[in-house]
């Protein structure tokens, strides 16, 4: 593959953890490394059997309960079916599985991967930085510890340090882990056609489960519809869905369709067949500003509360607030405490994205000057995340910069006349106020 020319973020429209990106890359190492007493699990991986390979790596640790590759094989089954199951329970037993494995070999490769990855997960990317760095020392010439090294600077706001690692990523190994990371870097510098380009070659790459398969056409879709190819973006999602029937998130991104043309009814059945099986706030919320937007405020209520529940399971299990919980609570929560979590997040996390979620929460709290601030610094690097231009436009109308609020709200609508089912019709309200 010819080196690549000067890469760039990305903010993917849906920004999950992190670590569902860090998990991208366990199910191709599986094999290599042995998993499974007979190659059971392998099997049963590759055929997107996660429950199954979790018993039956279950089986082989008290078969051999001396040998650390069965407990690290266990944990990564762990955190692949949380994400599959949205069952926040599971990274604890993961983390059980990975501490057994270091215990009987702390130098084992896939476990110090399994705890960086976990990390990601729970959104503290320090740590995840430094167990990725120490994967790295461990097995210098193995691709897989730089998927979390830089998945941990892109959140770590080192975003120089993060070209660099996935540079040597790409050189190593071409494959699905490496390209939709390529995307996952060009998106927020906006070069979204060479976020397409990267994750279409990570969808041909295949290999992985066929739940990681799937979730990468589901970003493809993301993109093309983020491109305004609404029919590339319904061909991806179903592409998902014949891959792993039932997929949730592409039946969300068919949602995401039917939201972009209008039907906010199709798109709401949708997600609540979604949402009923798979209750996470990247569901529910989408869901619950539908329902605003079609002036189902009581029902819209219930399912805000739901996600309310969910976060306090995460916390539960040992997740930080991130930038998802702090856009959450301004919008739908606690303006106040959405600017105290914001600035934690910004913290632990000093990136782009952190900088607009707390630049929200400042001008949702009535403090736009501060927001529009912050809000100009997350768009330094060029984003075409709709949601970016919104939030700076609606600080620069409550600050009085009215030109630059028209400028930032009309960006914002020629990106994605349908980023948001709610913000959207906010967006051209407030420009037919200014008019």
């Amino acid at each position: 593959m010819a080196r690549l020319p000067k890469l760039g973020l990305v903010a993917l429209v849906f920004v999950v953890a992190l670590g569902a990106f860090a998990l991208l890359s366990r199910a191709e190492d599986s094999s290599s490394r042995g998993a499974g007493s007979e190659g059971t699990g392998d099997t049963r991986a590759l055929a997107g059997d996660t429950q199954g390979q979790i018993e039956d790596l279950q089986d082989q640790v008290r078969a051999a309960p001396e040998e650390a590759s069965g407990y690290s094989a266990l944990g990564d089954a762990y955190l692949q079916r949380a994400r599959e199951t949205g069952d926040a329970s599971l990274y604890l037993q993961a983390e059980g599985a990975f501490d057994q494995a270091l215990r009987r070999d702390p130098e084992d490769l896939a476990a110090t991967v399994g705890v960086g990855t976990l990390a990601l997960a729970r959104h503290d990317f320090r740590a995840g930085l430094r167990l990725g760095r120490r994967a790295r020392a461990l097995a210098p010439t193995t691709v897989r510890p730089f998927a979390v090294v830089v998945d941990s600077q892109i959140e770590l706001g080192q975003y120089e340090k993060a070209e660099r690692s996935l540079q040597q990523m790409v050189d190593r190994k071409p494959n699905l882990d490496s390209y939709s990371r390529i995307s996952y870097f060009r998106e927020l510098e906006g070069d979204l056609p060479g976020a397409i380009e990267a994750m279409r070659l990570a969808v041909s790459a295949g290999g992985g489960t066929p739940e990681n398969e799937a979730y990468v056409q589901t970003l493809l879709g993301d993109l093309e519809l983020e491109g305004a190819n609404v029919a590339g973006a319904t061909e991806a999602y179903r592409g998902a869905l014949a891959k792993v029937p039932g997929h949730p998130p592409a039946q969300a991104g068919l949602a995401k369709v039917d939201i972009a043309a209008g039907r906010l009814e199709r798109a709401q059945r949708r997600l609540r067949s979604v949402s009923d099986r798979l209750p996470l706030p990247i569901y529910v919320i989408p869901l619950a500003e539908v329902e605003l937007a079609l002036g189902r405020q009581e029902r819209a209520a219930e399912d805000l509360e739901i996600v309310r529940v969910q976060r306090r399971l995460l916390e539960d299990a040992g997740t930080r607030a991130d930038v998802d919980l702090v856009l959450f609570e301004a919008d739908h929560g606690s303006a106040r405490r959405a600017v105290r979590l914001g600035r934690g997040v910004l913290a632990d996390a000093p990136s782009v994205r952190s900088e607009d979620a707390l630049g929200w929460a400042y001008t949702r709290a009535g403090q736009p000057a501060r927001g529009l601030a912050l809000a100009r610094r997350a768009l330094r690097r060029g984003s075409v995340d709709p949601s970016f231009h919104y939030h700076a436009g609606m600080a620069a109308r409550q600050t009085g910069d009215l030109p630059l609020a028209r400028r930032e709200l009309r960006e914002a609508l020629s990106l994605n006349p349908a980023f948001s089912p709610l913000h959207a019709q906010r967006a051209r309200r407030a420009l037919k106020a200014m008019a």
